[in-house]
């Protein structure tokens, strides 16, 4: 049951601190004050201000201006931005069972004020009329984008739309947040309900720091003398990789595709099926053939096809790749158990085997070089070394005990922004990480701009005993990438909040580059250092990690693009007209007509798909991919520069590229930092999927006067993305 404070007689609830001015440290939540009581009438009460916002907006008689109308529309809901992003930040990061009632009782409430706003007529007819006009309103650059990218907002919530349909959609979109809140709850309690204990006979192949956190967490749970796994993470690949009880490690594998997906109260397929047919209508309604269409229209890729195309071009040589790699530790299988097939839950096994035996190499090697702090503060340094801003540490209060916080200080020591960090998983804790804002940057009455603060959320390894947190490849890369989305967060400058958002498959491209910094020789040298000795990682290890770099890259792109292609397939379908057989449509989209062989399942199958059905990705899983042309392109011109810190590349890349948000076409942005259109050969060569033309291919092309493979590559994407090669240079967020 809820429990809602008492309103004094302006209406604001009493006594709650998220209505309250916010008198805190930097402008952060009153965190020592909140409790879950607090979001849903504080909600409440901001969109019944908003409200009031909108209609002083509807009623003025004055002549509609871009001041009057536009301007104050993009100014409206600022308790309601800040208290909602806190909201669904804590509902992420630290929920519980009063925060997950207040999500169903809300988030249907949120949806239906969203559409009251949209779907407003007298509002729609006032932006429509300074849109129509808009070349006489004498607006610049800035001011035009937002008027033009408000009246598409409008759009494509249905503002052209008849009164029926109007109300069909108000319906669809109440559903649809309600079915989210649902599918998420429903994974939590998945990922926290399974639990793999364990005796001392069961433990072998596993490191002593892998045991020593099984250990830890049974204790936790009040099993002493056992060694506990779940489907974290950090307890589930480690133990996937190591153990050599392959019974067992077909036991968890298993638990974790089949999360939601057990015919039980926290089975998913029915609000898949949801999912899908509301969306299909909806995208019906706005005049679309599918939901994929309707979303992909609005990002840069622009139409369906160009994504296909790119998924596609990737596809056949990663799964060739992987195939390839699947041969080699079939021949380790074989060894052990002659008779045996190869099944996905032997994939991280022997693939750590075959890494040992190929690069003397193994993960337990690396991680007492990459213990946390050490590369936060690698991360602090790659910062300060691009683009000359630092770090403060700070106490101030948080959601969670186990947070951190620091003050980022722009070159001239002037705020930024505040920096939260949450590293570590819990049972109220979504799985994987993420990077958000508790509050946006933004601009104040006099113009002065509006430090942000920003999240960055994690489930990494925690420490056991004396031991520091020592994390993966995979988690020091993870880090990194949330980390550029923190910078692109705490750059952003822009004047008005409508021009904050730019297109998702543009938003990965600031995460995505930072990674191509983590373990270059460079920046390694700096924070890789052993966490007892002291020692710099040595070079013969370093010289190891480059030349495993390519390892296992079949495997790690067909599993990534296995998912964006079963994400596209499922929302690419023109109509709704039986219940779908979700592993079914799954297994023929993926196996039957592209051939993914079965010791490979996609990066996340549909029960447990959490980025496309709750997450803010549907038809969008392919961010990923085509953010990384950008990445490995813009990565390039640092290489090219002969310095990985050039700080003149550094300072256009934020100033062209971070700082700008919406401002302007993402691809405009692009070119305006690159100078050029991007090139997917770094793509390409980053996952081990290039082959080098043929110099008799190149010097034929020449006599013809045809483009050689390298203009051929760049051409297909400047024409994926929809530009023109001629035009001059749009906005950026969970991994």
């Amino acid at each position: 049951m809820m429990i809602c404070a008492c309103n004094n007689r302006s209406g604001q609830p009493a006594q709650n601190p998220l209505t309250a001015e916010w008198e805190t440290p930097y402008g952060i939540p009153p965190f020592d004050k909140i409790e879950s009581r607090h979001y849903a009438p504080a909600l409440e009460y901001a969109m019944s201000l908003h409200n009031s916002e909108i209609d002083a907006i509807v009623s003025n008689n004055d002549e509609p201006t871009f001041d009057n109308v536009i301007v104050a529309l993009d100014n409206s809901g600022e308790m309601l931005s800040r208290i909602a992003l806190t909201f669904e930040m804590v509902c992420s990061a630290d929920r519980n069972s009063e925060l997950q009632k207040a999500q169903e009782r809300i988030m249907p409430l949120m949806a239906a004020h969203n559409d009251e706003i949209l779907l407003n007529r007298e509002l729609f007819a006032k932006i429509k009329s300074l849109y129509d006009k808009r070349g006489a309103l004498g607006l610049d650059a800035e001011q035009m984008r937002l008027l033009e990218k408000t009246y598409d907002r409008f759009v494509r919530a249905g503002a052209l739309l008849d009164d029926e349909h109007r109300e069909r959609l108000k319906e669809i979109n109440s559903e649809l947040s309600l079915t989210a809140v649902k599918f998420g709850n429903n994974l939590l309690a998945e990922n926290n309900n399974f639990v793999l204990e364990l005796t001392s006979k069961q433990l072998d192949g596993l490191p002593s720091n892998v045991r020593d956190a099984a250990a830890a967490k049974a204790e936790e749970m009040g099993r002493k003398g056992k060694w506990v796994f779940t489907l974290h993470k950090p307890s589930l690949i480690p133990f996937l990789t190591y153990s050599s009880d392959r019974s067992l490690r077909e036991q968890m594998y298993k638990a974790y595709l089949r999360r939601c997906d057990n015919n039980d109260k926290y089975d998913n397929k029915q609000l898949i099926n949801d999912f899908i047919r509301l969306r299909t209508e909806k995208a019906h309604l706005l005049g679309y053939d599918s939901y994929a269409d309707y979303v992909i229209s609005d990002q840069m890729a622009k139409d369906k096809k160009a994504v296909y195309d790119l998924l596609e071009q990737i596809w056949t040589p990663a799964l060739d790749r992987a195939k390839g790699e699947l041969a080699e530790m079939e021949e380790l299988l074989k060894r052990d158990i002659p008779d045996a097939t190869f099944e996905s839950w032997d994939w991280w096994y022997y693939a750590e085997k075959l890494r040992r035996k190929n690069y003397s190499l193994d993960e337990e090697m690396l991680r007492p070089y990459f213990a946390l702090d050490n590369v936060r503060h690698g991360i602090f340094f790659l910062a300060n070394r691009l683009y000359g801003i630092t770090f403060r540490p700070v106490k101030i209060p948080a959601y969670n005990d186990e947070c951190s916080a620091f003050e980022v200080l722009d070159t001239d020591e002037t705020l930024l922004g505040i920096l939260y960090f949450d590293f570590f998983p819990r049972a109220g804790k979504s799985g994987g990480a993420w990077c958000g804002y508790f509050r946006e940057p933004g601009r104040d009455a006099d113009g002065k701009r509006i430090p942000p603060v920003v999240g960055i959320v994690s489930n990494f390894t925690r420490p056991v005993n004396d031991s520091p947190a020592l994390l993966s490849i995979d988690e020091t890369g993870t880090l990194f990438h949330e980390f550029g989305h923190a910078l692109h967060f705490l750059f952003m400058d822009v004047r008005y909040r409508g021009l904050l958002n730019v297109e998702g498959d543009f938003v990965e491209l600031p995460s995505q580059i930072m990674e191509n910094w983590a373990f270059e020789p460079e920046v390694l040298e700096y924070y890789a250092t052993h966490y007892r000795s002291g020692e710099v990682i040595p070079k013969t290890l370093v010289e190891k990690l480059r030349n495993s770099a390519l390892f296992n890259q079949g495997f790690a792109t067909t599993e990534l693009v296995a998912a964006a292609l079963s994400d596209l397939d499922i929302h690419s379908l023109t109509s709704y007209d039986d219940e779908i057989d979700v592993n079914a449509f799954e297994y023929d989209a993926l196996n039957v007509k592209r051939g993914l062989i079965p010791q490979i399942e996609p990066r996340y199958r549909y029960p447990y798909f959490s980025h496309i059905f709750d997450g803010g990705y549907s038809a969008g899983y392919y961010f990923y991919i085509w953010a990384e042309v950008l990445d490995k392109d813009a990565f390039e011109a640092f290489k090219e520069s002969g310095d990985l810190f050039d700080k003149r590349l550094a300072d256009r890349f934020r100033h062209e590229l971070l700082e700008r948000g919406g401002s302007d076409d993402g691809m405009n942005l692009y070119r305006a930092f690159r100078g050029a259109d991007p090139d997917k050969t770094a793509l390409l060569k980053a996952r081990g999927l290039w082959t080098e033309p043929e110099p008799a291919e190149e010097e034929e092309a020449d006599k013809h006067g045809t483009v050689s493979d390298e203009d051929a590559v760049k051409a297909k994407f400047v024409s994926a993305t929809g530009r023109d090669a001629k035009q001059t240079m749009k906005k950026t967020a969970k991994r």
